[in-house]
């Protein structure tokens, strides 16, 4: 008698355990549940859209019923884009837009409210990047990068905020990148200007969860957009070109764009906080939280492999004037074939 009570009592806090995981677990699913949404008959924006990333995901919000309305700064880009998209059945509307304006953006938002009532979903996703040693960087750049992924999505979110807050209802996603967690070796700008989203990211989703308006905060690792060849480049350009594009084509650190596309999708549509998009990104981001004096050494030896100042020196050059043996070439081939696919050939801009 004893011996099975002894035995009953040793199992009673696995038991507990147990019941408050599933309770925890339970908890999750219902709210991942009521805040579901349906993206057919949605309204979505997302800047940067003509391509890259943008277009990707124009694609799977129009595959999901969703009408979409794409913005960029290049006409014949935009119906390229448009035309891609319209082929799902869905409403597209193109509109130029230089988002770093925010008399353009609050325009554009005011444009694309009248043609299809409402917004729903904004994606702030328009980007650029300049690749090089930060010797070659100058404070343009700086401010450049800090106008296109900082002031262009505060612009818009509050371009959209009070139509959200008056439904009681939206979506914001920010597409930010594992660069805006840990900081890039020559990619100094990009990142200093990401970490501003993140954290603007994250601070704006605590303060309009009480409005029914669910902020989401992407951080991408490697992915093959096909972007490379519109990046621009410093220094020794063609060898800065060569180690960017080599590495955004790795099969197992970078992921495709549709893969990528789908996964924000999916979190957009349940309102989840953050996404981290590949497993060599979340890895990299758990060990730099854990250990970030680590990931500040191992960031300095990858700085020494990379190209030193020289070339062109500030001068700036796309990746499309910056080819070389190593790129293109077989290494290179699927960042290659993204860009033919995403609409980043014959692209006039840098985007993300």
């Amino acid at each position: 008698m004893n011996r099975r009570n002894n035995c009953d009592f040793s199992y009673t806090p696995w038991a507990v355990g147990a019941g408050v995981l599933g309770l925890a677990v339970g908890a999750q699913m219902a709210v991942r549940l009521r805040r579901r949404i349906d993206f057919h008959g949605k309204v979505v924006l997302i800047t940067g859209g003509s391509r890259g990333l943008g277009l990707v995901m124009a694609r799977e919000f129009a595959k999901a019923g969703a009408d979409v309305a794409i913005c960029a700064r290049d006409s014949d880009e935009l119906d390229r884009a448009r035309q891609q998209v319209r082929q799902y059945g869905v409403d597209v509307l193109g509109v130029m837009c230089d988002v770093t304006k925010r008399n353009q953006v609050e325009g554009m938002v005011e444009g694309i409210t009248r043609h299809f009532r409402r917004i729903d979903i904004l994606v702030n996703n328009a980007g650029t990047i300049s690749v090089g040693p930060m010797e070659t960087m100058t404070v343009k750049d700086y401010e450049e990068s800090m106008q296109l992924h900082f002031w262009a999505p505060l612009y818009a979110t509050l371009a959209v905020l009070p139509q959200m807050k008056r439904r009681g209802r939206g979506r914001i996603v920010n597409i930010g990148s594992i660069g805006g967690k840990i900081a890039v070796p020559h990619l100094l700008p990009y990142s200093a200007s990401k970490f501003a989203l993140v954290g603007f990211s994250e601070g704006l989703r605590a303060e309009l969860e009480k409005d029914g308006i669910y902020v989401t905060t992407v951080c991408p690792g490697l992915m093959r957009t096909g972007s490379p060849r519109n990046a621009m480049f410093k220094g020794q350009h063609r060898k800065e070109y060569a180690w960017f594009t080599i590495s955004d084509s790795l099969p197992l650190a970078s992921m495709s764009a549709r893969t990528a596309a789908r996964r924000i999708l999916r979190a957009c549509r349940y309102g989840e906080a953050e996404v981290m998009l590949n497993l060599p990104a979340r890895l990299a981001a758990t060990i730099h939280g854990i250990l970030p004096g680590m990931t500040s050494e191992l960031n300095a030896l990858i700085h020494g492999m990379l190209p030193e100042p020289g070339g062109i020196g500030t001068e700036r050059r796309p990746g499309k004037e910056s080819e070389s043996e190593w790129a293109p070439s077989k290494l290179t081939a699927p960042s290659e074939s993204a860009a033919w696919e995403n609409n980043e050939v014959g692209a006039r801009n840098s985007g993300t």
